[in-house]
């Protein structure tokens, strides 16, 4: 008597006492009532590995998904800020020292302070308008649940003429990206300070929650300094140096744009650089964030500073920095390599003058 394997199709003999034969090709047939074969088994390092990075895949994907859905539709997002929000002007300012860690920053609380300062007292925003999230018993920590919460508020009962800010201070990475959403292969993140173990917050992500519900006569102006943050709002346009527009909208051509209102980004630096914390620009070495530091600095100095001088002033003061380095400990100063990023939901004149 003889049986076919159902995977190389050759006749092989049937044995005599046995509930399961393997074929030369590796096919397991089980033998009795049922003619099916089961499928190949997978075996050995290499086998292991690849199940280990589609599970890591899989579970990147669902967490992505999760993330993307809207605050008001998520069943797992309860607001947890009894403080209602304001209409007119609202921010958010998050600050991530991840005090525990290796990688702690120790410029980010001093940036937040400065920032929450600067809305206060040259934008008019009141102290009650201000959600700060920060690693301060004052404060509730900027976890990726409240980060998410802190969104839900930003965005609640939206009206026209709400000016809207978010801003943060701390870790940015980059990731591949499946899902052809890029135009250079990779997804950026903000981290939160449980991302090792919370996981990280996706541009797609922010661009759900932050832009798309953003309705005619609304703004955001997000300031964003981390590391690989230059399109962590996923903006359909990004300006360049040369003083004209690039399209930045995905290969997927899936809609990063909002519902009729204007998102506006400055980052610290284009995704592929590092965002420096730095001490570089404080006569007494207080460390803070290069970015927000010279954005700042440019609001401060210039009352009717436009977009685009905004834009070439932190370039300006950057590049004036590095070039004080003393030359004989450039070995041991490391550059701050970053240049700021401005992106938007739509084209506009830079020449405006910018406002909150």
């Amino acid at each position: 008597m003889s049986m076919t394997c159902q995977k190389c199709q050759q006749q092989l003999p049937l044995p005599a006492q046995s509930k399961l034969f393997r074929c030369h090709c590796g096919n397991l047939i089980p033998l009795g009532n049922s003619d099916s074969s089961l499928p190949v088994q997978e075996h050995g390092r290499f086998s292991s590995k690849m199940r280990r990075f589609r599970d890591k895949i899989r579970r990147n994907s669902s967490r992505t998904n999760s993330l993307s859905r809207s605050p008001s539709t998520s069943p797992r997002l309860s607001l947890i800020f009894t403080k209602p929000p304001p209409s007119g002007k609202r921010a958010l300012l998050c600050g991530v020292s991840y005090k525990k860690e290796k990688f702690r920053l120790r410029g980010t609380l001093h940036d937040v302070n400065s920032m929450r300062n600067l809305l206060v007292q040259k934008f008019s925003f009141s102290e009650e308008s201000i959600l700060i999230l920060a690693e301060e018993a004052a404060y509730k920590p900027p976890t990726r649940r409240n980060i998410l919460e802190a969104f839900k508020w930003l965005m609640t009962d939206l009206k026209s003429g709400d000016s809207l800010v978010f801003y943060f201070s701390g870790h940015g990475l980059r990731q591949p990206d499946f899902i052809e959403d890029e135009l250079d292969g990779f997804d950026e993140t903000i981290c939160p300070l449980d991302f090792r173990t919370k996981g990280m917050i996706l541009d797609n992500a922010i661009n759900d929650i932050l832009v798309k519900p953003l309705t005619p006569g609304v703004t955001l102006h997000a300031i964003i300094d981390s590391c690989h943050s230059g399109t962590i709002l996923d903006l359909p346009w990004v300006y360049n140096r040369e003083k004209r527009w690039d399209d930045n909208r995905p290969p997927s051509r899936t809609n990063k744009g909002t519902s009729g209102g204007r998102a506006i980004g400055f980052s610290a630096c284009r995704d592929n650089q590092l965002a420096a914390d730095t001490s570089a620009f404080s006569p007494e070495k207080t460390m803070m964030g290069a970015m927000t530091y010279t954005f700042i600095k440019a609001l401060k100095e210039n009352a009717n500073i436009t977009y685009q001088e905004l834009l070439d002033y932190m370039h300006n003061e950057i590049e004036k920095v590095d070039k004080a380095r003393c030359p004989l400990l450039k070995v041991f100063q490391r550059k701050i390599d970053q240049e700021p990023v401005l992106s938007s939901s739509e084209k506009f004149d830079t020449n405006t003058k910018f406002k909150l």
